[in-house]
């Protein structure tokens, strides 16, 4: 779920981004979807909405512990990756070790002289990477995460809020809820550069069918 481009563009990518809230989606969702605020009335909304509440924090909160997991294994495999290479007598491994860490259209785009000239640069940089376990980006990037899962489950929930009649409140947070997904496919298309309408309209579907999955296995 968490890639490196993160480091590229800023403490979450887009990617990222849009993953979290469309989880938070998916989980509120699988919740509305099974509780019948029709004919319970408004107690059974206000447990309902107390419910998405407290189980998208739950799983906000462990969405950011295992970023945080994430980040500690991608600093732990940097500072090996930097040993390697500093350690690396053989030219032909340590060019591979480099291929392995660049996209492949880059990596085969390079000779090996190239691979050479990218090895002395990594030997003798001025400053050397830090052994670190955790840094505030990483903290900043789990509380990003807790926060768009939490935050996602807020547009479905106004309409229960302001509506009084159960029926059309839970129509128009659905509608609420297609509406998001569509826009997390139309931005995640945009990243992507695929087609933007047509990648909104397959997370509506794929959205719809990860809900109905999780509502039938009792998730």
């Amino acid at each position: 779920m968490f890639t490196r481009e993160s480091k590229i563009t800023g403490v979450l990518s887009p990617v990222e981004r849009i993953s979290e809230i469309l989880f938070g989606l998916i989980m509120t969702l699988s919740i509305t979807g099974t509780v019948s605020v029709v004919t319970e009335g408004r107690e059974a909304v206000g447990a309902m909405l107390l419910g998405v509440l407290g189980c998208n924090i739950a799983w906000g909160f462990i969405d950011g512990i295992l970023y945080l997991l994430g980040m500690i294994s991608e600093h732990g495999r940097e500072h090996i990756l930097h040993e390697l290479i500093q350690q690396s007598r053989d030219p032909e491994k340590t060019r591979a070790v480099i291929a392995d860490e660049l996209p492949s259209f880059v990596a085969g785009a390079l000779l090996p002289e190239d691979f050479d000239a990218i090895h002395q640069r990594l030997v003798h940089m001025p400053d050397k990477p830090r052994r670190q376990v955790m840094s505030r980006q990483d903290l900043l990037g789990a509380a990003g995460v807790f926060l768009l899962v939490v935050l996602s489950c807020v547009p479905l929930m106004v309409p229960f809020l302001f509506i009084s009649d159960p029926l059309p409140a839970l129509r128009v947070s659905n509608a609420v809820a297609i509406l998001m997904l569509f826009i997390g496919g139309y931005f995640l298309a945009k990243n992507a550069r695929l087609p933007k309408f047509l990648t909104g309209i397959v997370m509506v579907i794929l959205g719809v069918v990860m809900v109905g999955i999780t509502i039938a296995l009792g998730g």
